[in-house]
């Protein structure tokens, strides 16, 4: 068994990714490090039975993993994580909530549109207020509260337009960079650069939700806890103010999240629920990956028998432990006994 870890864009290797790396060396596995900048990538990935790379949500990362992972899967029949049914709607609203919604999921009802007068006509007889949300982006960024049909209307006029440009304020770091050449060094390019228009989302608001559940299926095993909204606002995603009690999660999350997991085949899976008017479940988001932090900090997590196993767990461990079939995988001790600030470190 040979299982190769792929370094970021960049040439790293992350904490995240180290995991990986430690849990294989304790029980004994071989692992090779891969960088697909490197002229020898292609020939040393096809000699691994097992490859993991890890995502990220900027467009750096993206364009790699869609450009390889269909030929790696696909073509070289190399078993990866995450795979293409696992991630292919990776960091996509509008694909999380197609694919949701028309297999009869449990989603909150959105309207996506591509076409500018469709959009507009809509809008005439659409109630208000809406979440208005880009396709893209994490702890809450491109999301936001539409209040009127002018402001709606507005919203259209720009994705049809000029768009919206995802991360940092383009003014602030055009200021950023006018300082480091003052300085000399060399300007900060942004690995969110991909222009986002020519499309309008919309997602039903749900009101009187003073916070979300995370729920974090790897699987057969269900993470959770619930993450309040910022000060005067109806975000949660990104507040940084968790509650990790296992008591206090709905099981109906819970249970929702196992079986979707089971139905679609995902190795891996994190949802994002909130109530509609009635109390009863709504996903909102999903994403195959999430900080590691988090998920350690939580009490523990339910079986698919809805059985809680209390303890600290870190995400790759499992990861591992599905992908290799092996239940009887060993720890470090050094991460069986790790001590997180989880509210200091990550927010999620």
């Amino acid at each position: 068994m040979l299982v190769g870890i792929n370094k970021t864009p960049y040439g790293k290797i992350t904490p995240y990714l180290k995991k990986y790396i430690d849990i294989l060396s304790y029980n004994n596995i071989d692992c090779t490090l891969l960088d697909v900048n490197e002229s020898d990538f292609w020939e040393k990935v096809k000699k691994v039975d097992l490859f993991i790379h890890r995502r990220e949500t900027n467009d750096d990362y993206n364009q790699i993993t869609t450009s390889i992972l269909p030929v790696l899967e696909n073509y070289l029949n190399i078993k990866c994580f995450p795979d293409i049914n696992t991630s292919w709607h990776y960091d996509d609203k509008i694909k999380h909530f197609l694919l949701l919604e028309q297999l009869g999921y449990e989603v909150a009802k959105s309207w996506v549109f591509w076409n500018k007068a469709k959009a507009l006509d809509w809008i005439e007889k659409a109630e208000f207020p809406l979440v208005f949300k880009l396709r893209r982006g994490a702890a809450s960024s491109g999301v936001s509260l539409i209040k009127t049909k002018q402001q709606a209307k507005e919203i259209i006029e720009r994705m049809f337009s000029k768009g919206i440009m995802h991360g940092e304020n383009r003014k602030i770091l055009a200021v950023k960079n006018f300082v480091k050449k003052l300085l000399g060094k060399q300007p900060y390019v942004p690995n969110y650069w991909q222009l986002e228009k020519n499309y309008v989302f919309f997602q039903k608001f749900l009101p009187d939700n003073g916070w979300d559940t995370r729920v974090y299926v790897i699987g057969e095993r269900a993470f959770a806890a619930r993450r309040f909204t910022r000060p005067n606002d109806f975000r949660a995603s990104g507040s940084g103010i968790v509650d990790e009690t296992y008591k206090n999660i709905d099981k109906e999350f819970i249970k929702i999240a196992l079986r979707i997991v089971k139905d679609l085949k995902f190795q891996a899976m994190a949802f994002d629920f909130l109530y509609d008017s009635e109390k009863k479940p709504m996903i909102c988001e999903i994403s195959y990956t999430m900080p590691d932090d988090p998920v350690y900090q939580m009490e523990g997590f339910w079986d698919s028998n809805l059985n809680f196993h209390e303890g600290h767990f870190w995400p790759q461990y499992f990861h591992l432990v599905d992908l290799l079939n092996k239940p009887d995988l060993r720890i470090p001790e050094s991460l069986l006994n790790a001590k997180v600030d989880y509210h200091n470190k990550r927010i999620i």
